[in-house]
């Protein structure tokens, strides 16, 4: 049983792996915006997450990291 969910998982690996590559070098698929959202987003979390020390609000226009006086 362990080596029929092996295969399965390698399979699986497979074709997904096959998506990723296939959507990389698609000339439709916009690689560069996706990873400059994915880029953003995370930095707006770490902003947010980091808001109780620096000040920090998402929401009121402030980019800076510094707390308002």
């Amino acid at each position: 049983m362990n080596n029929i969910t092996e295969a399965v998982v390698s399979i699986a690996t497979l074709i997904v792996g096959a998506g990723i590559l296939a959507l990389i070098v698609s000339k439709n698929s916009q690689t560069s915006q996706v990873i400059t959202s994915g880029g953003n987003a995370f930095s707006n979390m770490l902003a947010t997450a980091m808001g109780p020390v620096t000040g920090y609000t998402p929401g009121n226009g402030n980019l800076s990291l510094y707390g308002q006086l």
